[in-house]
């Protein structure tokens, strides 16, 4: 019988062998063939590729071939299509339960090559094998049920001993982060001081009038070591977020000042990146219940952010506006803007939106990267504080700039602190 023209066939296997026999077989005999290994790949491939008749294994690694069939019949694109089974079971209750599944007819294993495309012609046709009895289709339908209820719940079983696994995973993981930054800090401080006193030293002094160089190279010294003190105070910082251990030293203060602060940390940055600040602390509150060290972190990291990605040239407006009971702090550049999938997850910890392969630390550089903490560290900062942070950006453009906006809102008066 000569193939329909120019049919497509699905082929579902996770058997090489046996895939690869088949595709060659029905490819000879001139259909097209698109071939999955798993049932949620012949899922994917159908949906994309309208095959003509869908041939699918029963027993794959991931669904079985009757889930396969369930899933695609559930669709109205599938309600007509043929789909064969391919099964080495011969027990009647097995194939019954296919057909109960949604199968047109089923083929025995392994594969009579030679009667394969007559078979398939067959089914192309309209063919489909025997209807079950009332009392057969009950049976079948009730034992099929029960097979998807015990694999269901085997997968579920699976699934909470995977949950619980990574939950213990990440528990070491944050320990491990959190022992190491400890173990860190203590002998950095002591290089640190060391090097504070090497400068002190007279005879170091007199080596350094000698040789201006020489006090270059030890205040890099020293800048280095003070970025890694920053760094690892960050970790403990977000670890303190994290085990919910971060204690709020909650005083009166003025959030104008503290902005002014955080200024001042990047003036020279700004100058050096030709970057315009539009920043009026009149709009900033003077009074404000928080733990001073940490709102200026977070308005810190903010600007940081701000900064490195705003191009050369650009404009950063820091903006606030209060009423009786919060304020709203707006961060706003001109800078690359932020993808919205990468939205959803920019506060995560660990997160950064650009690529880690062309990784360049620096908080002020353009592009420069960090260890994908300091929004992380924004977050619980404000959380912590009654507020919530959020970002709004039109996406990512590196020619038009459509810039991205960090908006938090907080309480004027901290939580639990209104007696101050």
């Amino acid at each position: 019988m000569e193939a329909t023209r120019k049919a497509k066939i699905l082929y579902i296997e996770d058997d090489p062998a046996s895939r690869m026999l088949v595709e060659r077989t029905l490819c000879f005999a001139g259909y097209q063939v698109v071939v999955a290994a798993r049932g949620l790949e012949g899922i994917d491939l159908a949906r994309r590729e309208h095959p003509d008749l869908i041939l699918t294994d029963i027993n794959l690694p991931d669904l079985t071939g009757r889930e396969v069939t369930t899933v695609l019949r559930s669709e109205a694109a599938f309600a007509n299509t043929p789909i064969v089974a391919l099964t080495a079971q011969t027990q009647r209750d097995q194939r019954d339960m296919s057909m109960v599944a949604g199968v047109s007819g089923y083929l025995t294993k392994p594969v009579d090559i030679e009667a394969l495309p007559e078979q398939i012609e067959h089914y192309l046709h309209g063919a489909r094998d025997n209807s079950l009895d009332t009392m057969s289709l009950a049976a079948a339908r009730t034992q099929y049920m029960r097979e998807l209820v015990e694999r269901l719940e085997g997968r579920i079983r699976e699934l909470e001993t995977f949950n619980q696994s990574l939950l213990h995973l990440d528990k070491m993981k944050d320990i491990f982060i959190q022992l190491t930054a400890h173990e860190l800090r203590t002998p950095l401080t002591l290089v640190y001081g060391y090097s504070r006193l090497l400068q002190d030293n007279p005879l170091v002094k007199s080596v350094i009038q000698q040789n201006p160089d020489t006090l270059a190279l030890m205040q890099g010294m020293n800048d280095s070591i003070v970025r890694i003190q920053k760094i690892i105070n960050e970790i403990l910082t977000m670890s303190r977020i994290i085990t919910n251990q971060i204690d709020l030293a909650i005083g009166m203060m003025d959030l104008g000042r503290i902005a002014m602060q955080a200024i001042e940390q990047f003036r020279q940055a700004l100058q050096d990146r030709n970057l315009t600040l539009v920043f009026d602390p009149a709009e900033w509150p003077q009074r404000m219940q928080a733990d001073w060290e940490l709102l200026h972190l977070a308005l810190s990291n903010l600007l940081s952010n701000a900064i490195k990605y705003t191009p050369d040239g650009g404009t950063i407006t820091m903006r606030a506006m209060a009423n009786e009971n919060q304020v709203k702090i707006s961060f706003k550049d001109t800078g690359i803007g932020i993808a919205p999938e990468i939205q959803a997850t920019i506060f995560e910890r660990f997160q950064t939106t650009h690529n880690v392969q062309l990784h360049s630390t620096s908080k002020t550089a353009y592009r420069g990267g960090g260890i994908g903490l300091g929004l992380a560290i924004c977050k619980g900062i404000v959380e912590a504080h009654g507020g919530h942070i959020w970002v709004e950006s039109p996406g990512f453009d590196e020619q038009r700039f459509p810039g991205s906006e960090f908006i938090i809102e907080m309480p004027l008066v901290a939580q639990n602190h209104s007696a101050l």
